[in-house]
């Protein structure tokens, strides 16, 4: 699965001079083409343009919403997976694919055989009626 980072920047206000380029609509084109073979140089993908509302302080306490154009572009992001590379085990030899008997688990009062419990129960009711006499 591709991941991707974005950049958004701001889209060119004003036109740029070049030769052969003339007007204010092509001096904006070439502004904005060189904008974005830029960002191409650096891998950047253009995805779309969108203006935006921003929130901006007018005077002391007030405040008025300017419209902003941007450009996003994106680019794709290595996945970590793809970078990890799984080391292969060996196969089992004949030997080492012999299943060992696992080792009995300790013994709890709960898994202990019922005569030993009661015998350990019959034993501390003695020792209590011989503590109160």
């Amino acid at each position: 699965m591709s991941q991707w980072e974005y950049k958004v920047v701001p889209a060119p206000t004003k036109g740029t001079k070049a030769h052969g380029v003339k007007g204010p609509e092509g001096r904006f084109a070439n502004a904005l083409q060189s904008l974005m073979n830029d960002m191409g140089r650096e891998g950047w993908e253009y995805q779309r343009a969108e203006t935006l509302p921003s929130i901006e302080r007018s005077g002391l306490t007030g405040s008025t919403t300017e419209w902003r154009n941007v450009l996003v572009f994106r680019r794709a992001v290595a996945d970590a997976i793809d970078d990890f590379e799984p080391e292969l085990l060996p196969a089992p030899t004949p030997e080492t694919a012999v299943s060992k008997k696992p080792a009995d688990p300790p013994m709890t009062a709960a898994t202990q055989p019922a005569a030993e419990t009661e015998e350990a129960s019959a034993e501390t009711t003695a020792d209590e009626t011989n503590a109160q006499k």
